[in-house]
Protein backbone atom coordinates (compact mmCIF):
# COMPACT_ATOMS: atom_id res chain seq x y z
CA UNK A 1 0.00 0.00 0.00
CA UNK A 2 3.09 2.25 0.91
CA UNK A 3 4.23 1.50 -2.42
CA UNK A 4 1.02 2.20 -4.02
CA UNK A 5 0.51 5.80 -2.12
CA UNK A 6 4.45 6.83 -3.17
CA UNK A 7 3.38 6.22 -6.97
CA UNK A 8 0.06 8.18 -6.74
CA UNK A 9 2.15 11.12 -5.54
CA UNK A 10 4.34 10.60 -8.26
CA UNK A 11 2.23 10.72 -10.69
CA UNK A 12 -0.13 13.33 -9.18
CA UNK A 13 2.77 15.25 -9.14
CA UNK A 14 2.91 15.47 -5.18
CA UNK A 15 6.09 15.33 -2.78
CA UNK A 16 6.71 11.99 -1.73
CA UNK A 17 7.52 13.95 2.06
CA UNK A 18 3.51 14.66 2.21
CA UNK A 19 2.93 10.80 2.75
CA UNK A 20 2.99 10.00 6.36
CA UNK A 21 5.50 7.52 6.60
CA UNK A 22 5.96 4.88 9.74
CA UNK A 23 7.63 5.51 12.79
CA UNK A 24 10.10 3.46 14.90
CA UNK A 25 11.17 4.91 18.45
CA UNK A 26 13.97 3.83 20.86
CA UNK A 27 12.99 3.73 23.76
CA UNK A 28 15.66 3.21 26.98
CA UNK A 29 15.63 2.70 30.50
CA UNK A 30 18.23 2.26 33.00
CA UNK A 31 16.94 -1.18 34.93
CA UNK A 32 17.81 -4.78 34.22
CA UNK A 33 15.79 -6.11 30.85
CA UNK A 34 14.67 -8.66 33.42
CA UNK A 35 12.93 -6.24 35.23
CA UNK A 36 9.59 -5.17 35.91
CA UNK A 37 10.43 -1.65 34.09
CA UNK A 38 11.10 -3.55 30.93
CA UNK A 39 7.72 -5.52 31.34
CA UNK A 40 5.71 -2.40 31.75
CA UNK A 41 7.65 -0.68 28.48
CA UNK A 42 6.88 -3.72 26.34
CA UNK A 43 2.98 -3.63 27.14
CA UNK A 44 3.07 0.64 26.15
CA UNK A 45 4.78 -0.60 23.34
CA UNK A 46 2.29 -3.50 22.11
CA UNK A 47 -0.43 -1.47 22.57
CA UNK A 48 1.13 1.58 20.63
CA UNK A 49 1.67 -0.98 18.15
CA UNK A 50 -1.66 -2.08 18.08
CA UNK A 51 -3.88 1.09 18.29
CA UNK A 52 -2.07 2.83 15.37
CA UNK A 53 -1.91 -0.13 12.97
CA UNK A 54 1.81 -0.93 13.23
CA UNK A 55 2.22 3.05 11.77
CA UNK A 56 4.30 3.59 15.10
CA UNK A 57 6.42 0.98 16.46
CA UNK A 58 8.37 1.34 19.74
CA UNK A 59 11.72 -0.71 20.41
CA UNK A 60 12.76 -1.02 23.94
CA UNK A 61 16.28 -1.04 25.44
CA UNK A 62 16.93 -2.21 29.20
CA UNK A 63 20.40 -2.59 31.18
CA UNK A 64 21.19 1.09 30.14
CA UNK A 65 22.10 0.24 27.05
CA UNK A 66 20.65 3.66 26.00
CA UNK A 67 21.89 5.62 29.11
CA UNK A 68 21.32 5.59 33.37
CA UNK A 69 18.52 8.25 33.94
CA UNK A 70 19.99 11.07 33.82
CA UNK A 71 21.41 10.65 30.26
CA UNK A 72 18.45 9.43 29.59
CA UNK A 73 16.72 12.62 30.17
CA UNK A 74 19.63 14.89 29.23
CA UNK A 75 19.50 12.97 25.65
CA UNK A 76 15.82 13.02 25.46
CA UNK A 77 15.89 16.92 26.21
CA UNK A 78 17.86 17.59 23.44
CA UNK A 79 16.42 15.00 21.17
CA UNK A 80 18.84 12.62 20.86
CA UNK A 81 17.37 9.99 22.58
CA UNK A 82 13.79 9.37 20.72
CA UNK A 83 11.70 7.93 24.30
CA UNK A 84 12.33 6.81 27.60
CA UNK A 85 11.13 5.33 31.14
CA UNK A 86 12.62 7.31 33.76
CA UNK A 87 11.95 7.18 37.74
CA UNK A 88 9.97 10.15 38.68
CA UNK A 89 12.18 10.30 41.99
CA UNK A 90 14.94 11.59 39.37
CA UNK A 91 13.25 14.31 37.65
CA UNK A 92 12.85 16.71 39.86
CA UNK A 93 16.44 16.70 40.43
CA UNK A 94 17.72 16.55 36.59
CA UNK A 95 14.36 18.87 35.34
CA UNK A 96 13.81 20.86 37.95
CA UNK A 97 9.84 19.35 37.49
CA UNK A 98 9.39 20.00 41.42
CA UNK A 99 5.58 18.39 41.15
CA UNK A 100 6.47 14.87 40.24
CA UNK A 101 8.01 14.58 44.19
CA UNK A 102 4.09 14.40 44.71
CA UNK A 103 4.52 10.95 43.53
CA UNK A 104 7.38 9.78 46.56
CA UNK A 105 6.02 11.45 49.79
CA UNK A 106 6.53 8.80 52.56
CA UNK A 107 3.27 7.02 53.40
CA UNK A 108 0.61 8.55 51.74
CA UNK A 109 -0.25 5.88 49.34
CA UNK A 110 -2.64 2.93 50.27
CA UNK A 111 -2.33 0.29 47.82
CA UNK A 112 -1.17 -0.16 43.75
CA UNK A 113 -4.64 0.70 42.79
CA UNK A 114 -5.54 3.60 44.50
CA UNK A 115 -1.71 4.43 42.66
CA UNK A 116 -3.25 3.03 39.47
CA UNK A 117 -6.41 5.43 39.71
CA UNK A 118 -4.63 8.61 40.49
CA UNK A 119 -2.07 8.57 37.83
CA UNK A 120 -4.73 7.87 35.15
CA UNK A 121 -7.25 10.49 36.45
CA UNK A 122 -6.78 13.86 35.14
CA UNK A 123 -4.67 14.83 37.86
CA UNK A 124 -2.34 12.27 36.53
CA UNK A 125 -2.65 14.59 33.06
CA UNK A 126 -1.90 17.46 34.83
CA UNK A 127 1.19 15.89 36.06
CA UNK A 128 2.46 14.84 32.85
CA UNK A 129 1.78 18.02 31.06
CA UNK A 130 4.28 19.91 33.72
CA UNK A 131 7.13 18.05 31.27
CA UNK A 132 6.12 19.50 27.99
CA UNK A 133 7.89 22.89 28.96
CA UNK A 134 10.93 20.90 29.39
CA UNK A 135 10.09 19.42 25.97
CA UNK A 136 9.07 16.14 26.69
CA UNK A 137 6.04 14.38 26.03
CA UNK A 138 4.61 12.04 29.20
CA UNK A 139 2.62 9.57 28.08
CA UNK A 140 2.10 7.32 31.26
CA UNK A 141 3.71 5.51 33.91
CA UNK A 142 5.32 1.80 35.02
CA UNK A 143 5.34 0.83 39.08
CA UNK A 144 8.60 -0.94 39.64
CA UNK A 145 6.93 -1.79 43.35
CA UNK A 146 6.86 -1.11 46.87
CA UNK A 147 9.54 0.43 48.36
CA UNK A 148 11.45 -1.63 51.05
CA UNK A 149 14.60 -2.36 53.21
CA UNK A 150 17.33 -4.28 52.59
CA UNK A 151 20.13 -5.11 54.21
CA UNK A 152 23.32 -7.02 54.10
CA UNK A 153 23.77 -7.22 57.83
CA UNK A 154 21.65 -8.04 60.66
CA UNK A 155 17.77 -7.48 59.75
CA UNK A 156 15.96 -3.89 61.04
CA UNK A 157 13.71 -5.04 63.18
CA UNK A 158 12.64 -1.68 65.09
CA UNK A 159 13.14 1.97 63.95
CA UNK A 160 15.91 2.22 66.16
CA UNK A 161 17.74 -0.31 64.20
CA UNK A 162 17.77 2.64 61.30
CA UNK A 163 20.20 4.81 63.50
CA UNK A 164 23.52 4.99 61.34
CA UNK A 165 23.00 2.37 58.53
CA UNK A 166 24.57 3.57 55.60
CA UNK A 167 21.96 3.35 53.21
CA UNK A 168 21.77 3.85 49.11
CA UNK A 169 19.39 6.50 48.17
CA UNK A 170 18.75 8.44 45.11
CA UNK A 171 20.57 11.74 45.83
CA UNK A 172 17.25 13.98 45.74
CA UNK A 173 16.65 16.19 48.39
CA UNK A 174 13.30 14.39 49.35
CA UNK A 175 14.39 11.12 49.84
CA UNK A 176 17.66 13.10 51.99
CA UNK A 177 14.85 14.51 53.87
CA UNK A 178 13.04 11.31 54.58
CA UNK A 179 15.73 8.89 55.52
CA UNK A 180 17.97 11.49 57.44
CA UNK A 181 14.41 11.90 59.43
CA UNK A 182 14.21 8.03 59.91
CA UNK A 183 17.55 8.02 60.99
CA UNK A 184 19.91 6.52 58.71
CA UNK A 185 23.17 7.44 56.92
CA UNK A 186 21.96 8.61 53.52
CA UNK A 187 24.62 7.83 50.52
CA UNK A 188 23.89 9.21 47.27
CA UNK A 189 24.94 6.60 44.49
CA UNK A 190 23.74 5.80 41.00
CA UNK A 191 21.85 2.52 40.55
CA UNK A 192 24.19 0.99 38.69
CA UNK A 193 26.76 0.95 41.63
CA UNK A 194 24.79 -0.40 44.44
CA UNK A 195 25.66 -4.24 43.44
CA UNK A 196 29.08 -4.01 43.63
CA UNK A 197 28.85 -0.91 47.02
CA UNK A 198 26.78 -3.90 48.93
CA UNK A 199 29.27 -6.60 47.97
CA UNK A 200 32.34 -4.85 49.10
CA UNK A 201 30.63 -3.13 52.08
CA UNK A 202 30.78 0.21 50.81
CA UNK A 203 26.58 0.35 52.03
CA UNK A 204 25.04 -1.76 54.99
CA UNK A 205 21.63 -1.22 53.18
CA UNK A 206 19.51 0.53 50.09
CA UNK A 207 15.82 1.43 50.24
CA UNK A 208 14.78 -0.54 46.98
CA UNK A 209 11.38 -2.59 46.11
CA UNK A 210 11.79 -6.53 45.84
CA UNK A 211 11.73 -6.77 41.88
CA UNK A 212 14.57 -4.47 41.84
CA UNK A 213 16.31 -6.62 44.75
CA UNK A 214 15.46 -10.03 42.47
CA UNK A 215 16.45 -8.15 39.30
CA UNK A 216 19.50 -6.81 40.04
CA UNK A 217 20.57 -10.07 41.97
CA UNK A 218 21.31 -8.09 44.88
CA UNK A 219 20.13 -10.67 46.93
CA UNK A 220 23.73 -12.72 46.26
CA UNK A 221 25.33 -10.25 49.09
CA UNK A 222 22.15 -8.77 51.12
CA UNK A 223 19.67 -11.10 52.72
CA UNK A 224 17.64 -9.24 54.90
CA UNK A 225 14.56 -7.50 53.55
CA UNK A 226 12.48 -5.81 55.39
CA UNK A 227 8.73 -5.04 54.92
CA UNK A 228 8.09 -1.29 54.82
CA UNK A 229 6.54 0.00 51.89
CA UNK A 230 7.23 3.85 52.76
CA UNK A 231 6.29 4.83 49.05
CA UNK A 232 5.84 3.57 45.27
CA UNK A 233 8.39 3.88 42.66
CA UNK A 234 7.05 4.94 39.41
CA UNK A 235 8.58 5.32 36.23
CA UNK A 236 7.45 8.33 33.60
CA UNK A 237 6.76 7.50 29.90
CA UNK A 238 8.05 10.22 28.05
CA UNK A 239 8.86 10.95 24.53
CA UNK A 240 11.09 13.37 23.50
CA UNK A 241 9.35 16.43 21.55
CA UNK A 242 11.62 15.79 18.39
CA UNK A 243 9.70 12.38 18.15
CA UNK A 244 6.50 13.41 18.87
CA UNK A 245 6.58 15.68 15.87
CA UNK A 246 7.49 12.55 13.70
CA UNK A 247 4.38 10.69 14.76
CA UNK A 248 1.80 11.40 12.16
CA UNK A 249 -0.74 13.63 13.98
CA UNK A 250 -3.71 11.45 13.60
CA UNK A 251 -1.84 8.84 15.71
CA UNK A 252 -0.73 10.77 18.81
CA UNK A 253 -4.31 10.43 20.85
CA UNK A 254 -3.46 6.57 19.98
CA UNK A 255 -0.24 6.83 21.62
CA UNK A 256 -1.48 8.61 24.61
CA UNK A 257 -4.45 5.91 24.79
CA UNK A 258 -1.56 3.51 24.76
CA UNK A 259 0.23 5.10 27.43
CA UNK A 260 -2.82 5.34 29.71
CA UNK A 261 -4.08 1.71 29.55
CA UNK A 262 -0.21 0.43 30.12
CA UNK A 263 -0.14 2.64 33.61
CA UNK A 264 -3.30 0.29 34.62
CA UNK A 265 -2.01 -2.86 33.36
CA UNK A 266 1.49 -1.89 34.71
CA UNK A 267 -0.06 -1.44 38.02
CA UNK A 268 -1.91 -4.33 38.11
CA UNK A 269 1.28 -6.70 36.86
CA UNK A 270 3.19 -4.94 39.93
CA UNK A 271 0.90 -5.42 42.35
CA UNK A 272 0.66 -9.49 41.06
CA UNK A 273 3.95 -9.73 41.19
CA UNK A 274 4.82 -8.65 44.70
CA UNK A 275 3.92 -11.66 46.34
CA UNK A 276 5.62 -14.38 44.22
CA UNK A 277 8.90 -11.98 44.17
CA UNK A 278 8.55 -12.16 47.84
CA UNK A 279 8.66 -15.94 47.56
CA UNK A 280 11.41 -16.15 45.38
CA UNK A 281 14.14 -14.22 47.18
CA UNK A 282 12.62 -16.50 50.22
CA UNK A 283 13.82 -19.47 48.27
CA UNK A 284 17.29 -18.09 47.34
CA UNK A 285 18.09 -16.93 51.52
CA UNK A 286 16.68 -13.97 51.97
CA UNK A 287 14.68 -13.54 55.13
CA UNK A 288 11.93 -11.09 54.78
CA UNK A 289 10.13 -9.27 58.04
CA UNK A 290 8.31 -6.64 58.99
CA UNK A 291 9.01 -3.62 61.15
CA UNK A 292 7.63 -4.13 64.84
CA UNK A 293 6.83 -0.43 65.01
CA UNK A 294 5.75 1.09 61.44
CA UNK A 295 4.20 3.92 63.27
CA UNK A 296 6.92 5.56 64.79
CA UNK A 297 8.65 5.28 61.36
CA UNK A 298 5.45 7.27 59.95
CA UNK A 299 5.72 9.52 62.53
CA UNK A 300 9.07 10.53 61.93
CA UNK A 301 8.72 11.32 58.10
CA UNK A 302 5.38 13.25 58.79
CA UNK A 303 7.12 16.74 58.92
CA UNK A 304 8.67 15.54 55.02
CA UNK A 305 5.37 15.34 53.30
CA UNK A 306 4.15 18.92 55.28
CA UNK A 307 7.22 20.78 54.01
CA UNK A 308 7.35 19.28 50.64
CA UNK A 309 3.44 20.13 50.13
CA UNK A 310 4.63 23.94 49.44
CA UNK A 311 6.65 23.04 46.72
CA UNK A 312 4.44 23.17 44.05
CA UNK A 313 0.93 23.85 43.57
CA UNK A 314 0.14 19.84 42.36
CA UNK A 315 1.43 18.34 45.45
CA UNK A 316 -0.99 18.83 48.03
CA UNK A 317 -3.67 18.13 44.99
CA UNK A 318 -1.81 14.76 45.09
CA UNK A 319 -2.14 13.85 49.23
CA UNK A 320 -5.33 15.13 48.59
CA UNK A 321 -6.54 12.71 46.15
CA UNK A 322 -4.27 9.72 48.04
CA UNK A 323 -5.82 10.43 51.15
CA UNK A 324 -2.31 10.53 53.03
CA UNK A 325 -2.17 6.61 53.21
CA UNK A 326 -6.32 6.20 53.41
Amino acid sequence: MKHLLMTAALVCGLPVSGIAQDVTLKMGHAASSKHIFHEGMEIFAAKVDEKTEGRVKIEVYGDRQLGDDKELLEGIQIGLIDAALVSSATLPLVLGTAAFDALQLPFTVSSYEQMSDVLTSDLGDQLLATLEEKSIKGVGFVEAGQRHFLTSGDAVASTSDFAGLKTRIVPIPLHKATWEGIGVNPIGMAYGEVYSALETKTIDAVEINVSSVRAESLYDSAKNVTLTGHYFWPGVLMISDAAWQKIPEGDRAAVEAAGKEATAEAYALAASQEAETVAFLEENGVTISELSDLDVMKDKTKSVVETWSDKHPLIPEFVAAFGAGG
